[in-house]
């Protein structure tokens, strides 16, 4: 019984450890936002008042570690984006948007099965002090 209990959870484990299967790709999502909005953001904020604004049309390209460019996708209305990739490590880097300050920096995308990321926050800056 015990050497039947142990090869199952031994499969089990084998199981876990599966890797996905070559050709899957990930829902990466993700918001652009511009901020501040406010000259002078107070303290203890009203909710939506002074609150950072989705960027519209924003260009975001995608690398991988050799650099080479795996895909770019445009921001929608609401600032939402979303980019299906494989597993593997991407730089995201914006692109610039007419209208506010200089460019938002690169962020690191890290795929794996099990712990893709969502919500990856690209910011803006809209130059208001």
């Amino acid at each position: 019984m015990r050497g039947q209990v142990l090869a199952l959870l031994l499969v089990i484990a084998a199981m876990g450890c599966t890797p996905a299967p070559a050709g899957s790709t990930y829902a990466i999502t993700g918001v652009a936002l511009a901020g501040p909005t406010c000259a002078v953001e107070p303290a203890s904020p009203v909710p939506g008042q002074c609150a950072p604004r989705p960027v519209a049309g924003a260009v975001l390209v995608l690398t991988d570690t050799g650099g080479h460019e795996v895909v770019r996708v445009t921001t929608a209305q609401d600032g939402s984006w979303t980019v299906a990739l494989a597993v593997g490590t991407y730089t995201l880097t914006p692109q610039p948007v007419s209208g506010l300050l200089g460019t938002a920096r690169p962020v690191e995308v890290v795929v794996r099965p099990g712990a893709v990321p969502t919500g990856v926050q690209i910011e803006y800056d809209t130059g208001i002090r």
